[in-house]
């Protein structure tokens, strides 16, 4: 595979959202390594992608760091140095619940071994994945890390722990990233949907209208976007993909579709001693 181009690593690569991101960086000229639980979708990734693809398939379970590091080290060895890591992994209430959106889960009920399992893959698999990708683009002094969380509404829904409250620390974990990676040519910032997508962490038991809901291809423009050198100055942002409007200039897309990660625009910020 041919080293000169940049190289992706998306989780959760092998089926919805991600599937979708790992097709369109593909499309973009990205050689990608996706990263997903499971193999079977990762079989179907490939035939999608077409024989003489960039495209490194890993079937990974990232609850482990051991795990989280030994996945960017065999993407590195076979594709080259990260440059654009996506976080896309997530377990979701209806690993807990079919019938969720029918039936909450509240808070009592949630399993501390559920609990420990969703905050292993919704929050600690993204400083994990991070941490062993982020030295690569240090090196290059460009990279991108983008974070997949959820919309606000969510984090803070009954019935929605733990989904809602890992995907919180997620979101605030991105913000100390931006913060830490300022300067160094390295971004991080949040990419959501922005309301219910047709994934399979929304089971069919919810009982939506499948056609009704956000389609996970709504990701790849702004993710494109993000992953260009038109986004360089862009750090500490949060995405809407749903207010994307694919047919308006792209810079002005992201600034209908973006505002500052986590809750610095609703939030009061503490008074620090000088």
């Amino acid at each position: 595979m041919a080293r000169q181009r940049r190289v992706a690593l998306v989780t959760g690569g092998g089926r919805g959202i991600g599937r979708e991101m790992v097709l369109g960086l593909l499309g973009a000229g990205y050689a990608v390594a996706a990263v997903d639980r499971d193999a079977a979708p990762l079989a179907e990734l490939t035939t999608l992608a077409g024989p003489g693809a960039p495209l490194l398939t890993l079937a990974r379970d990232l609850a482990s760091p051991t795990v989280c590091a030994e996945a960017v080290a065999t993407a590195r060895q076979q594709l080259g140095p990260i440059a654009v890591l996506v976080n896309n992994a997530g377990i979701g209430q209806g690993s807990v619940r079919p019938d969720n959106w029918q039936r909450p889960i509240r808070f009592w009920e949630v399993s501390p071994e559920d609990w420990r399992r969703f905050a292993a893959v919704n929050v600690e698999a993204i400083h994990s994945m991070a941490r062993a990708a982020v030295p690569d683009m240090l090196a290059a002094r460009w990279g991108r890390i983008i974070n997949v969380t959820t919309s606000l509404g969510t984090m803070l829904r009954g019935g929605y722990v733990p989904y809602g409250p890992t995907k919180a620390a997620a979101e605030a974990l991105t913000g100390v990233m931006a913060e830490d990676l300022e300067g160094s040519g390295v971004t991080a910032n949040v990419l959501v949907p922005g309301g219910v997508t047709n994934t399979t962490l929304v089971p069919q038991d919810a009982g939506f209208d499948r056609a009704a809901m956000l389609q996970p291809a709504i990701m790849v423009p702004p993710l494109l976007w993000l992953a260009s050198v038109a986004a360089d100055a862009v750090n500490g942002q949060r995405f809407l993909a749903v207010r994307w409007n694919a047919a308006l200039p792209p810079a002005e897309a992201a600034t209908l579709a973006g505002a500052p990660v986590g809750w610095k625009s609703i939030a009061t910020l503490p008074v620090v001693p000088v």
